[in-house]
């Protein structure tokens, strides 16, 4: 299977992960939200797959390019 890694697109807070290992998600659907100058950002899947890691917590802060979410396609 392919993995897709969905990575931070700039430095910021994560304030919602909407996913959690094992689930199910489809391309387009909202995988946590990262927020960045007093804005949120939704992160969305590029795939359909299955979440096989998730590698954030709530209020943790990441650089640009951190991996977020390791997707199975």
């Amino acid at each position: 299977m392919a993995e897709e890694i969905i990575v931070a697109p700039i430095p910021g807070k994560i304030v919602r992960i909407n996913v959690s290992e094992g689930n199910t998600v489809e391309e387009g659907d909202e995988v946590c939200v990262l927020e960045s100058m007093k804005m949120e950002n939704p992160i969305i899947s590029p795939v359909t797959g299955k979440v096989k890691e998730v590698k954030i917590t709530a209020d943790q802060f990441v650089e640009g390019g951190s991996p977020m979410v390791v997707i199975e396609s």
